[in-house]
């Protein structure tokens, strides 16, 4: 079942027609966003979590802008 969170997300997702690779991605993202500040919901946050967690990425993981 999982998160009700997530099912809405899902949920969005397929009523825009993105391919279901694309629904893994942003859902796998949304979670490791939301596992790095400490299982707080997204609802929660704003800008600066949002800057905290690119920051991250970028810094710490070298993940690439374009990911």
């Amino acid at each position: 079942m999982g998160s009700p969170f997530l099912n809405h997300v899902r949920r969005e997702i397929r009523l825009r027609g993105y391919s279901i690779r694309t629904e893994k991605s942003y859902v796998r993202w949304i979670k490791h966003y939301i596992h790095f500040h400490k299982l707080r919901h997204p609802a929660e946050m704003g800008p600066e979590e949002v800057k905290a967690f690119l920051s991250y990425l970028a810094n710490e993981r070298c993940v690439a802008v374009n990911t």
